[in-house]
């Protein structure tokens, strides 16, 4: 996409829109860079599921994979390439709602102050 926005001849209308045209293309590469990175993370745990469920079939095993979108996409080509794309199904029971997500993922933490060995 960065590519395709250097393309476009704006320095033609103003200079000034080339400026935002360099900020657009450095966003966009930042963020393909960022994808990328990740790649050696996904492929890692694809190889795992693809590890625990290829001999039989263990749904316990998606569980953690169900919680996010992209996970859920992981899932779902880890159970195509196991030929039990009809398992998705069942395997959506193991979501757990927004709600409860953001209830776990956010804990509590009690912060102490002190100023010169003296607790605030």
């Amino acid at each position: 996409m960065g590519t395709g926005i250097v393309l476009i001849p704006l320095y033609k209308i103003s200079m000034w829109l080339v400026a935002i045209q360099a900020v657009a293309v450095f966003l966009c590469l930042k963020n393909g860079i960022g994808i990328l990175s990740g790649w050696n993370d996904k492929k890692r745990k694809y190889n795992i599921l693809m590890e625990r469920n290829s001999t039989e079939f263990r749904p316990d095993s998606f569980s953690e994979y169900m919680q996010a979108p992209c996970g859920r996409l992981l899932v779902k080509i880890v159970l195509e390439d196991l030929g039990r794309k009809e398992s998705y199904r069942s395997l959506k029971a193991l979501k757990k709602p927004f709600a409860e997500n953001l209830k776990s993922g956010c804990t509590p933490v009690k912060t102490v102050v002190y100023l010169d060995g003296k607790k605030l």
